[in-house]
C-alpha cells in the first residue's frame, strides 16, 4: 500500500521512474546519519527523453524550463525512494540546488527553479519548504536545460 506521499504523487498524475544510474565516477545518493544527499538529476521525462534541451533565454522558454525543473524534482524523488524505500520517511526537504543551462544575460533562473520547488511543496506540504541555490551555467550534460540536486532529512 502506498504511503501518503506516494498517494499525493498519484493524485498529481506522477509515476516515479526507475532512477537513472550514474554516468561517471559518483553514486546517485549518499546517506550519512539522517541526511540524504542526492546527486544532480537531469530533466528526463517519463519517456526517458529530455523535457527541455538547450539554453534558457535562447531556444528554451521559461515555461519549458519550469517543466524541466519539475521533471528533475520527480527524478530526485525516484532516487530518494530508491535510497530509503518509503517517501513518508522524509522529515524535511532541506535544500535544492539548481543548475540552469543559460544563455548570456538570462537572469530568470530562480523562476525556472520554481518548477522543482513548487513540486516539493505540493508533495510534502510545509516539510517541502527548503533552502535553495540557483546557478546559471553555460552547459549541462546531454545539453539538458536544467539539473537539480537535493538534500533531505530522513526519519527512522
Amino acid at each position: 500500500m502506498a504511503g501518503s506521499v506516494e498517494s499525493k504523487l498519484a493524485s498529481l498524475g506522477i509515476v516515479l521512474p526507475t532512477p537513472a544510474a550514474p554516468v561517471a565516477n559518483y553514486v546517485a545518493f549518499v546517506r550519512s546519519g539522517n541526511q540524504l544527499v542526492v546527486s544532480g538529476q537531469l530533466c528526463f521525462g517519463a519517456d526517458a527523453k529530455l523535457v527541455a534541451k538547450g539554453q534558457l533565454g535562447g531556444g528554451v522558454s521559461l515555461e519549458d524550463g519550469q517543466k524541466a525543473a519539475r521533471a528533475c524534482a520527480v527524478n530526485l524523488l525516484a532516487q530518494v525512494k530508491a535510497a530509503v524505500g518509503d517517501l513518508d520517511k522524509i522529515v524535511r526537504v532541506v535544500r535544492l540546488g539548481g543548475f540552469i543551462n543559460s544563455a548570456a544575460g538570462f537572469t530568470d533562473g530562480p523562476k525556472v527553479m520554481n518548477g522543482a520547488s513548487d513540486l516539493m511543496v505540493e508533495v510534502f506540504g510545509d516539510k517541502g519548504r527548503h533552502a535553495r541555490s540557483t546557478v546559471g551555467v553555460a552547459a549541462l550534460p546531454a545539453d539538458a536545460a536544467v539539473e537539480v540536486e537535493g538534500l533531505f532529512e530522513v526519519g527512522a
